[in-house]
């Protein structure tokens, strides 16, 4: 083998060699971009989400200011049914017979109200609830499961409150956290940075899963590896053939003295044989 084609073999090998090599770095940088997209897209959700609850807030204030003409369009029509009734009878009569009118309609309403709300009591569907926790209480304990303790006694007020206390202790811990997690991650990017920044990440990504499928070609990296088994065996061939020729070498080194005087004396037992048959 000549030094040029050495230097070929050694050439393919070099950009064979390159070639898996970004493949890796390819694949490791899709996979660092990937949640990186993902938590920003989650940010403009949250963004979007946070403008259409502005939205929204306009929305109920506008609602809210029609509740009030519809509690003014009541009272003017309360005033005209006592304004009617007043043509008839003294003034102060029809306003109190309009009240009390009122009052039992109120009433009638509070008492059917209350009599649903006290028919859906308790909210929870208790029974199914209380399945659910024995199901999983014997899974987990067996027949060592104490039926219970799936009722609890009924707190104190001292101890409401220290519940209570203790619930608020853990919001305000986990809006700290919050807090220091988000001071960590630097100031919160505005909706017009996530678009520009999801954007260019989207395009990088774009041209990565490009360079994943050129890469990842079946045929490429059946000849990467045909080639990289190629040179390797011609490699191996090589040394041994070096091997070979350099040990004979060796040999005709470390043992041309014997040879040597080998040679001569059967030359000379030839040219003695030649002279005894010629006489």
């Amino acid at each position: 083998m000549t030094i040029v084609q050495k230097d070929m073999h050694i050439e393919a090998d070099e950009s064979l060699k390159e070639r898996g090599s970004a493949l890796v770095e390819t694949a490791k940088t899709a996979f660092r971009l990937v949640p990186r997209q993902l938590n920003d897209e989650i940010a403009l959700a949250k963004l979007e989400l946070g403008d259409k609850k502005s939205r929204v807030t306009g929305v109920a204030v506008f609602a809210a200011l029609a509740l009030v003409f519809v509690f003014l369009l009541v009272i003017a029509l309360v005033v005209a049914a006592i304004a009617g009734l007043g043509t008839v009878l003294p003034l102060w009569l029809s306003a109190l017979i309009v009240t009390a009118a009122l009052l039992v309609v109120l009433g009638i309403c509070a008492l059917i109200a209350v009599k649903k709300f006290k028919s859906l009591l308790p909210l929870l569907p208790e029974l199914a609830w209380r399945g659910i926790r024995y199901d999983l209480g014997v899974a987990q304990h067996g027949r060592d499961f104490d039926p219970t303790s799936l009722d609890p006694e009924p707190m104190t007020r001292e101890q409401k409150k220290a519940k209570k206390a203790e619930e608020e202790e853990a919001k305000a811990k986990a809006a700290a956290e919050r807090a220091a997690k988000d001071a960590e991650n630097g100031p919160t990017a505005n909706t017009t940075e996530l678009l520009a920044r999801t954007k260019a990440r989207r395009e990088h990504l774009l041209r990565l899963r490009e360079d994943l499928l050129v890469e990842a070609d079946v045929k490429k990296q059946a000849s990467y590896l045909v080639a990289s088994a190629k040179s390797k065996a011609k490699e191996t061939v090589n040394q041994a053939a070096a091997g070979a020729v350099q040990q004979s070498v060796d040999t005709v080194k470390e043992r041309w003295k014997p040879l040597a005087v080998f040679a001569i004396a059967a030359t000379a037992c030839v040219v003695f044989l030649r002279k005894l048959m010629k006489k």
